[in-house]
């Protein structure tokens, strides 16, 4: 109870300063005698107190949610000791107004992830989701940390505010190593291969954190970095970004769509939209050194709103998944099913999350993925000048983002459907009893949010104002137009949220209405007769779809992508080998860069590893007769 108190503290003072943060009347603060030599530099601006908000807002569902979650589940001290400081560290990170401190609370941040992933480490799973993590968050750390020193040689100063202009080319280099470190963190396609494995063996609430608040500091590094102190950019930034945000959205889904543990699928849907943010960002980049303003302005706004719904709705699904898990026991989608009977308020709010995520109309992700689509349409300068680069990547870029809604639509379907409904398909599900009140009431307070930004994304405008207008190349832009109306800025084309939402209601109410009066005047006599059963006296689990059998129609249409590793095994029957007794089929699927890339480099390292050992006799002259070659390498060079 003290460690969700306390997280929950933290994340109501996250909130508060964000909110300073956003309306510009926080001071900077330095502590000098906290770290040596370099101090503590803390300075909120409006982009800082943005993402400060939604970690905050994160931080407080999570804190409520732990108060049911810890009690039930238990998972020990250490993970209940190591999420307060996981959360200060979230909120540090965009608090930081120096590279020193950005770096310090980074690095804080990262071990005490990687913690909170070990925390069940009894299993081999987790132990080696644990161990890959910790790799990839180390390596990534490293590169940021070449990026961010470079910068601060470069632009002669170490606070954010004093830095000044970075010549080429350590420009692009702090960008490329930046955005390879920043892209590993926030899961981009080929540097996600982490998150996968680390999201779904972590504790519930440390996902959600994980997944909404987490990743979005790698994000934030990105817009902080590469746009705020390095932008506006050459031309190649935006495609790079664009580029790697498409792949990572259409790789992602692809993998959500086939996956059968339910949270793993949660873990390629947070893939799949920080790809979505990334293409975003990427074209807000490229679109503004085309001199298509409006069309550049509408991206960024995007990409902020996206962020702001993402994090809702993931948190939502991830605390629901949770509820699951700690009611049954289960995360295979093939083994759960009928629990909306059995958890019926977990039910409906894991599909308000679900409904969020899949891009349909009044969900959360709807209006920042059609503002995204929009300004890709309207890409062209206000020149009327056209652009060869342009021209061929934004309608690529198109293709993208709607081969990603369709996707993700099936994806939530699956997740929603095979856990919720039909029949139960193991004695645990049936078996399930509904979350405690505080789990519920974290999961409300989220759901509220994903409806609020579904069908009254205005509320946000004057803070994605705020936001857009500290951005290089945005200190003039103008969201006024974007009210209960969102009329795009400078472009044609509107739409109404509130207004598709008050017609859904007024359509429901009609239709209501109509047939309870249709009811009362001609009341129909009760009979009772047999149900229509296809000749099936008793329906069993076993006549339904499985979560397997769902996706392998897309399995097969995107075989050349997934690669699935498939297997058919017949048993004949005893008296004859023409007769079968059983066929089994089994599909195991894997991450197709993990097996590609990753593999083959780590064999060449432990190769190399094996070589390096054959070096280490145990002699001490030889050792130092490898120190001595050393030095004299280090004189050579020298002189």
């Amino acid at each position: 109870m003290v460690s969700a108190a306390v997280t929950t503290g933290l994340g109501a003072a996250g909130v508060a300063l964000g909110i300073g943060g956003l309306a510009g009347t926080l001071p900077s603060v330095r502590i000098d005698w906290l770290v040596p030599l370099v101090g503590v530099q803390l300075d909120v601006d409006r982009l800082g107190g943005f993402f400060l908000a939604l970690t905050g807002a994160v931080a407080i569902a999570v804190g409520v949610y732990s108060a049911g979650y810890l009690r039930r589940e238990q998972p020990g001290p250490l993970a209940a000791t190591v999420l307060p400081v996981f959360v200060a560290a979230l909120l540090l990170v965009p608090a930081a107004g120096s590279i020193s401190t950005f770096l310090l609370a980074w690095e804080l941040m990262a071990v005490a992830s990687v913690i909170l992933v070990a925390t069940d480490h009894r299993r081999s799973e987790v132990r080696s989701a644990a161990v890959f993590y910790a790799v990839m968050t180390q390596l990534g750390f490293v590169v940021i940390l070449l990026g961010l020193m470079l910068l601060a040689t470069a632009g002669g100063a170490d606070t954010f505010t004093d830095l000044g202009p970075v010549p080429e080319p350590v420009r692009s280099i702090v960008f490329v190593a930046t955005f390879a470190g920043f892209g590993s963190k926030a899961g981009l396609v080929p540097l996600h291969a982490w998150l996968p494995r680390a999201h779904p063996e972590a504790p519930s609430p440390v996902s959600a954190l994980m997944s909404a608040a987490m990743v979005n500091m790698g994000v934030y590094g990105v817009v902080r970095v590469d746009l705020h102190l390095l932008g506006p950019g050459p031309r190649w930034w935006g495609l790079a970004l664009l580029a790697v945000g498409a792949l990572t959205a259409v790789y992602g889904v692809l993998q959500a769509v086939v996956a059968t543990d339910l949270k793993r699928l949660l873990a390629y849907s947070t893939v799949e939209n920080m790809g979505l943010i990334t293409l975003a960002l990427g074209a807000a980049a490229l679109l503004n050194t085309t001199g298509a303003r409006p069309a550049a302005l509408l991206a960024l706004t995007a990409a902020l709103l996206h962020l702001a719904a993402h994090a809702a709705f993931k948190s939502l699904g991830f605390l629901g998944a949770g509820s699951v898990l700690s009611a049954t026991g289960l995360r295979d989608l093939d083994q759960l099913g009928g629990l909306a009977r059995r958890m019926p308020a977990t039910a409906v709010l894991f599909g308000i999350g679900a409904f969020g995520a899949t891009a349909l109309p009044l969900g959360a992700g709807f209006v920042g993925e059609w503002l995204l689509v929009q300004s890709l349409i309207h890409a062209r300068p206000a020149t009327g000048a056209v652009d060869t680069v342009v021209g061929l990547a934004t309608p690529l870029a198109v293709g993208a983002v709607a081969l990603t809604a369709g996707l993700g639509v099936a994806a939530m379907a699956k997740a929603f459907g095979f856990t919720f409904l039909a029949r139960a398909r193991s004695t645990a599900a049936a078996d399930a009893r509904e979350a405690p009140a505080p789990m519920i009431a974290a999961m409300a307070a989220l759901a509220g949010c994903c409806v609020v930004i579904g069908v009254a994304p205005f509320v946000l405008t004057p803070t994605l104002g705020a936001v857009v207008r500290t951005l290089p190349g945005f200190a003039d832009a103008d969201l006024s137009s974007l009210g209960p109306v969102l009329h795009l800025p400078g472009l044609d084309g509107s739409v109404a949220p509130g207004l598709l939402a008050a017609a859904l209601l007024a359509a429901v109410a009609v239709t209501v209405a109509c047939a309870s009066w249709s009811a009362w005047r001609r009341p129909a006599p009760v009979t009772g007769a047999p149900l229509w059963d296809c000749g099936a006296a008793e329906l069993t689990p076993r006549m339904q779809y499985t979560a397997t059998s769902f996706a392998q129609p897309l399995q097969q249409v995107f075989d050349d992508v997934l690669r699935p590793d498939t297997d058919i095994e017949v048993t004949p029957q005893l008296e004859s080998r023409y007769h079968v007794e059983r066929i089994a089929y089994r599909a195991r699927l894997t991450d197709a860069f993990e097996e590609r890339l990753y593999r083959p480099v780590l064999q060449a390292l432990t190769a190399l590893a094996r070589a390096v050992r054959a070096a280490h006799t145990g002699s001490v002259h030889l050792y130092l007769a490898y120190g001595a070659i050393g030095v004299l390498i280090v004189v050579v060079i020298a002189r």
